[in-house]
């Protein structure tokens, strides 16, 4: 099933706090419940964050009660704000809300009916468009694969982390649809280890080998020739080629260049946000410090008591670790800064 999508008159999420342990789908019927479970992480992965957020503002487009159409896109835009701040990394969101906004202008003096089903379609568009691109994708990016490689994987980019197949993963999935024989090394991904309970579970399902390791241990497999290539994705891209990812994603990218092993971002073009010139230009969501300090071991709580913690939920790493973007108009290689506009602005 798709991790998000329109059921019942309302947003249906895979809730992936709960996963591996179980699998539950809420379905919400209020744009603010869906901007807070995008908040709490319900959802997570930008391609995912970008098609709740549509499917979330056609929610309200359904909510407001305005039969005015001009009172109705009024309240409309507060909605697509309230959704806007839910997340402020991850550029689909507000690349996904941009577009359906972008609908309702072209729409002229509609009627609201007309209006609220001009919504919908775009965002189940938007979703459905979504999974023919990531499939693109893993098909471009398959061909920097070989067959018996072992590959180094940070935090979740497969179905769970878009509507579904995936990014980083879903090259892996196509590798393996083609008969390559892949080993993959999945980083737990602290704090909230999306690579231990979410990448391990959707590998588990596909059949595909992989061992779970401890973030801090990549260095080891790398600097001993044990791993061919790194994927990871992208939460958003600047003009220049730097990639904000997954906190975690910096230190792997440095190790990988020191030990001369090829280093891949995998991310649809929605991800590139060429506003920003550099990954300095854009906000690092700082998360609840709790999610470092609450880990426990037995029942008990790691560290001391009364202490604090710093929570960074994305890194930089400069576009001069990578060894090219994987997008689903193909594969940039550098320099990013002439190479990745064109390839953003192109069409398939």
């Amino acid at each position: 099933m798709r991790t998000v999508d329109w059921y019942d008159g309302g947003v249906r999420l895979i809730d992936q706090r709960l996963l591996p342990r179980k699998l539950e789908t809420p379905v919400y019927h209020d744009y603010v419940q869906v901007a807070q479970a995008i908040r709490d992480m319900v959802v997570r992965g930008a391609p995912a964050i970008g098609a709740t957020a549509a499917f979330g503002l056609a929610l309200a487009g359904y909510q407001i009660q305005a039969a005015d159409p001009a009172a109705w896109r009024s309240q409309l835009t507060a909605a697509a704000e309230t959704l806007r701040q839910a997340r402020p990394t991850a550029v689909n969101l507000s690349w996904a809300l941009d577009r359906l906004l972008h609908v309702i202008d072209l729409a002229g003096a509609g009627r609201v009916p007309e209006l609220q089903a001009a919504l919908l379609a775009e965002a189940q568009k938007l979703a459905d468009e979504d999974v023919a691109i990531n499939r693109r994708m893993g098909q471009h990016g398959a061909a920097l694969i070989e067959d018996g490689d072992t590959i180094i994987h940070h935090c979740n980019t497969g179905a769970l982390a878009a509507v579904d197949y995936g990014t980083a993963l879903g090259v892996i999935f196509a590798a393996h649809e083609q008969g390559k024989h892949v080993r993959v090394l999945v980083d737990e991904t602290r704090p909230r280890l999306q690579g231990a309970r979410l990448t391990a579970w959707e590998l588990k399902q596909a059949g595909i080998p992989f061992d779970l390791i401890a973030d801090t241990a990549a260095g080891h497999f790398l600097h001993t020739g044990q791993v061919n290539l790194c994927l990871v994705g992208a939460d958003r891209i600047a003009a220049n080629g730097d990639v904000v990812n997954k906190i975690g994603t910096y230190q792997l990218a440095v190790v990988a260049h020191e030990n001369g092993v090829p280093f891949y971002s995998v991310a649809p073009t929605s991800t590139v946000d060429l506003t920003r010139l550099s990954g300095a230009e854009i906000p690092i969501e700082e998360r609840d410090p709790q999610e470092v300090l609450g880990l426990e071991i037995e029942g008990e709580c790691v560290a001391p008591a009364d202490i604090t913690a710093r929570n960074p939920a994305f890194d930089v790493t400069p576009a001069r670790y990578l060894t090219a973007i994987v997008t689903e108009n193909g594969i940039v290689r550098p320099p990013f800064v002439r190479n990745l506009p064109r390839v953003a602005r192109a069409q398939p």
